[in-house]
């Protein structure tokens, strides 16, 4: 009798499939699969490489330049003192190598030194506006390059110029407009009331909406916070409301109930640098340290850059259409220009040898005169000199014949003394 088929039991084939499971290999899974890694490969690029930032600070001299520097990156920087007897107005520039949690930042200062001790106000903001344009110029020139370096470039255009306005408490003075109105399109302005705890709050309330509307009715544009970034615009809209900042810089640390701060001692009182109830010290390194550095040297790079340079290149003669407003290329452009230059060249060498010509002709015509009046001269003493030769000859020959006459007479007088002495002697023989 044949055997039944038996069976197997689902229990059977369901440790079977386990034991395939246990024996298939296992891949492990990683983070990211396309180009959603890309904005990490940038910040390891960016950390790899570091970072920099250029800061101009523009005040008068003991106004807390340095110090407010030193306080903002929480570092001694070690500057010495200005003095305030200085000829003319002057930049020093300083590069610091800083670090922060593996972040290398190239930090370059450049402070103005004697500003606001000169009598021209011309002269005070002049240097800053040279200072400015020669970065520019010294970045479009390696941008001009056939071998550019960028990579070992140190960029030192300025992202950033802060301002420090002096606590006066009553208005701005005729030098701070005159300078920010000379370098608002070259730079991004942040105002600041430097000393500000020498101002009460009410005071420095007035103080800041006063320096605002000179600021409006003079037409100078100081840097505005960007509103566009959904994660910032409401803190950066907020941040535009309190400019200028009123900020005090100090690296002293005061003992306030249990704990050290960063503060100034008085004696009624402690003034902390990090409480925003005291000044706006925090917000000013929120803003620009924090939360804009970025977009200050996009800014600089995309507005202010580009301003110089295309008036720089138009002053240079290459613009973007021709006369019929068709694109033009560089190309073209440079060739037009060579061709241009070519020819002024030639015009200008023509006109270089006719006036060598005419120049020589008027040399040899002058040349001539000369010569002609030295021949009528020399001809006019040859005269006077032989008539004074005749005269000479004639006065010799008249002295010789008075020699002939004399030696004539001598020889007579001498014959006629000689018969004169025979004759007497003749006759005393005679008489004897």
């Amino acid at each position: 009798m044949a055997e039944k088929p038996r069976r197997m039991s689902t229990q059977t084939l369901d440790d079977e499939d386990t034991q395939k499971e246990d024996n298939a290999r296992c891949l492990t899974m990683l983070g990211h699969f396309g180009f959603d890694c890309l904005p990490q490969q940038l910040v390891n690029k960016s950390v790899q490489q570091g970072f920099s930032f250029n800061i101009l600070c523009v005040g008068e001299t003991g106004i807390g330049k340095s110090t407010l520097v030193d306080t903002l990156f929480n570092t001694n920087l070690k500057d010495k003192k200005s003095s305030h007897f200085y000829s003319d107005v002057g930049l020093k520039v300083q590069t610091y190598e800083l670090q922060e949690s593996h972040v290398q930042l190239k930090l370059t200062v450049v402070k103005t030194v004697g500003y606001g001790d000169q009598m021209s106000k011309e002269a005070s903001y002049q240097p800053i506006v040279n200072y400015i344009d020669a970065q520019f110029e010294a970045y479009l020139q390696e941008e001009l390059k056939i071998k550019r370096s960028f990579a070992d470039y140190h960029d030192s255009r300025v992202h950033v110029c802060l301002y420090f306005i002096s606590p006066t408490g009553h208005s701005l003075k005729s030098l701070d407009l005159l300078t920010m109105k000379n370098i608002d399109s070259k730079v991004n302005i942040v105002p600041l009331i430097a000393k500000a705890d020498a101002i009460s709050k009410n005071d420095l309330q007035k103080f800041k909406c006063r320096i605002m509307s000179e600021l409006v009715s003079n037409g100078i544009q100081i840097y505005q916070f960007p509103t566009d970034d959904e994660t910032s615009s409401q803190v950066n809209s907020s941040m535009n409301g309190l400019l200028p900042f009123a900020v005090v810089g100090s690296m002293d640390e005061v003992k306030v109930g249990k704990r050290m701060v960063r503060g100034r001692q008085y004696p009624w009182g402690v003034l902390q640098v990090e409480n925003e109830n005291h000044c706006d010290f925090v917000k000013l390194r929120d803003m620009l340290l924090c939360t804009n550095m970025e977009d200050l040297k996009e800014q600089t790079h995309t507005q202010h850059y580009e301003r110089y340079r295309c008036c720089k290149l138009q002053k240079m003669g290459f613009p973007d259409v021709g006369p019929d407003n068709q694109p033009v290329s560089f190309q073209e452009i440079y060739e037009a220009k060579r061709q241009e230059f070519f020819d002024q060249c030639q015009r200008e060498e023509e006109e270089l040898k006719q006036k060598f010509m005419q120049r020589v002709k008027e040399k040899e015509a002058a040349f001539k005169e000369a010569e002609k009046e030295l021949q009528d001269k020399f001809e006019h003493l040859k005269r006077i000199q032989q008539e004074e030769t005749m005269k000479l000859e004639e006065e010799r020959r008249q002295l010789e014949e008075e020699i002939i006459d004399f030696y004539k007479m001598k020889t007579a007088s001498g014959s006629l003394q000689t018969q004169v002495c025979t004759n007497t002697k003749k006759d005393k023989d005679r008489k004897k």
